[in-house]
């Protein structure tokens, strides 16, 4: 398998350093870790963090900035990123108004961060958690007790973030934060698996005429497979999951998110997402908000997921606010 990597040991280190080189006018390294943040704290506002293994570019780093998170924490591949590197960015990013730590429902992402902000309340700093389960296709997996959390974490850093740029205090984000989560949910597939780097290896087998239903960002199994189809056929079936698990009504309100995993060309991603938005449109339900591209991939993985969150007013005013990050963009 052909990459464009040095040492496979080296990875992440360089990709950090590439990215801060990319950008160094709005974003900072805290200390020599693989941690990035914002360039200047905004005095007075609560702090988000989030992160986890990297291989599911641009999450979570690409979405450090205003409008957004205030700290991303980036582990080996597919890894959970340790404690006390977690721990570097929380007493880095506060301002004194407590940290918000936003967390995929992944069992080593939930205990290293829990860890840290253990570290930190010893320190005076006032940390709480929300925790992203929005993955919708299986209830425990390799990694996970409960629901995983996957493409949806996006729109929850869009939404949450824009409510700290707002003022709102940690009580009130995580409050915040714990709706948005309830209302956000995404199912995926996968036509292919991706080349793990640090392994040589590719992350699991699949033949060339079936699909994966459901399959994780790590490669952890789904709920099926089944032989390959129409991109219509496939959409189809994952939104009539989505559309059961999200009560919807007519007139309701949705956000959308057509994610791609890392291989699957933008021109597929339109594709997917006009049949979306036929289907929406056929049940009277309206999209405030569409959102299409590759945002929490899994390396070089074929395949994709569709997110739908139900809004309120307060959500929609969050989601339309300023962002202005790497990866992620409102004006």
């Amino acid at each position: 398998m052909k990459k464009m990597i040095n040492n496979p040991e080296n990875i992440v280190n360089e990709m950090v350093s590439g990215m801060l080189k990319a950008y160094p006018n709005s974003l900072r390294q805290v200390e020599d870790l693989p941690v990035i943040a914002r360039k200047e704290k905004k005095d007075g506002k609560v702090a988000l963090i989030s992160g986890g293994g990297s291989g599911h570019e641009p999450s979570h780093a690409g979405f450090v900035g205003c409008g957004m998170l205030d700290a991303a924490v980036a582990g080996e591949v597919f890894t959970s990123p340790s404690a006390d590197k977690v721990y570097e960015a929380i007493k880095a990013v506060d301002s004194g108004a407590g940290v918000l730590l936003i967390i995929k429902n992944y069992s080593g992402d939930v205990m290293n961060f829990e860890m840290a902000a253990e570290m930190a309340g010893m320190e005076g700093i006032e940390v709480r958690k929300i925790i992203v389960n929005d993955d919708i296709a299986v209830e425990n997996s390799t990694y996970t007790v409960g629901r995983r959390g996957i493409a949806g974490t996006v729109l929850v850093h869009k939404m949450v973030g824009a409510a700290a740029e707002k003022g709102y205090s940690l009580e009130k984000l995580e409050e915040f934060g714990n709706k948005v989560i309830s209302r956000t949910k995404t199912m995926g597939m996968s036509l292919k698996p991706c080349y793990v780097p640090t392994t040589g290896k590719m992350s699991f087998e699949l033949p060339e005429d079936e699909v994966e239903i459901g399959l994780g960002i790590h490669g952890e199994p789904g709920t099926h497979r089944e032989k390959m189809q129409s991109s219509d056929a496939h959409v189809d079936y994952l939104l009539d999951k989505l559309l059961a698990e999200s009560n919807l009504a007519e007139n309701d309100e949705v956000a959308v998110l057509v994610n791609g995993l890392g291989e699957t060309t933008l021109i597929e991603l339109f594709i997917i997402n006009n049949r979306v938005a036929d289907v929406l449109a056929s049940k009277n339900i309206k999209v405030f908000d569409t959102v299409v591209g590759n945002y929490m991939t899994s390396l070089d993985m074929g395949g994709f997921s569709i997110t739908l969150v139900k809004l309120d007013d307060e959500m929609k005013e969050m989601l339309k606010a300023k962002a202005d990050t790497p990866a992620f963009k409102r004006f």
